[in-house]
């Protein structure tokens, strides 16, 4: 029999769902709607008066050559990140379903890095990959690679990359292990029997039955490669060697803040937001077709 909530009042489901649309109205809406605004404004250098300018600040924004690197860095930076997270947070995930002993542990310790925040997970790889000090990085030299990404965009992007991908590898291996433990054992015995080996079986019975977690995650780990690596990047790079590894959240920040360029800087807040919300129903539209419900 299934259970379904009756409110003998109709005040009481709009005061519960009222602190959450306040929310979403205050952080989200509001905020998004001030930067479209904002991005048909141009300001004076000292802020004391404002003019309508409409599209001028778009316009000159997709005239200039480096935001449309900055673009193209943004979506090798997505799709490096968000596919070596996915796939080494789900080769973790089916090694701790199985049966060990302490593997309680060993999924304790997997989870720990997600509560690291973006700019401290940086920090971190920065300690261990500082050309100067850094204990891989010595081991690196002692291989005979020439490691210094304070110099190399190259390197300075594959260790954004790598520190951007660890952080996320936590958040992907929960929603993975419980994606594995959902799946009845009956299935897995069944394939057995009919005579299918491990790997067969996880590509024909287990990845499959993933397909919408994993459809999921696509989605999480795009937005976080596009908006959440701005911790990640401030703290290791500031964008350099020579932007190599700045991005458009990046950029917004550097031409807004740093640079006094409100309006551009807001056009490129809308531009992205408008980017993540087309890749997204792109993702939907299309991906979704290879998902198993």
């Amino acid at each position: 029999m299934q259970k379904q909530s009756v409110f003998h009042t109709r005040w009481l489901p709009i005061a519960l769902i009222t602190p959450q649309l306040a929310i979403v109205l205050i952080f989200f809406y509001w905020p998004a709607a001030q930067a479209v605004f904002q991005s048909f404004l141009l300001q004076d250098a000292f802020g004391l008066s404002t003019t309508f300018v409409w599209f001028e600040n778009y316009r000159e924004l997709l005239s200039q050559p480096d935001y449309f690197s900055a673009i193209v860095r943004t979506f090798v930076f997505s799709f490096a990140i968000a596919g070596s997270s996915l796939s080494l947070a789900l080769l973790l995930a089916v090694m701790a379903d199985k049966p060990l002993r302490g593997s309680a542990i060993y999924r304790t310790l997997l989870i720990w890095p997600y509560a690291v925040s973006p700019p401290v997970a940086g920090v971190l790889w920065i300690f261990m990959l500082n050309p100067s000090l850094g204990v891989l990085a010595h081991g690196l030299r002692a291989l005979g690679v020439d490691w210094n990404p304070l110099l190399d965009g190259n390197q300075a992007a594959t260790l954004v990359i790598l520190a951007a991908a660890w952080k996320q590898i936590s958040y992907n291996f929960l929603f993975f292990l419980a994606g594995l433990q959902s799946i009845p054992q009956s299935v897995h015995e069944a394939a057995a029997i009919d005579g299918a080996r491990p790997m067969r079986r996880f590509w024909t019975v287990t990845f499959p039955l993933l397909t919408p977690t994993i459809f999921f995650l696509i989605v999480v780990n795009v937005v976080y490669a596009f908006f959440d690596t701005f911790g990640v990047i401030d703290t290791m790079t500031r964008g350099g060697p020579a932007n190599s590894t700045q991005t458009l959240v990046y950029k917004v920040y550097v031409d807004g803040l740093l640079g006094g360029n409100l309006g551009s800087s807001a056009a490129q807040s809308v531009i992205l937001m408008g980017m993540v919300i087309v890749l997204t129903a792109v993702q939907f539209r299309f991906v979704e077709r290879k998902v198993t419900y």
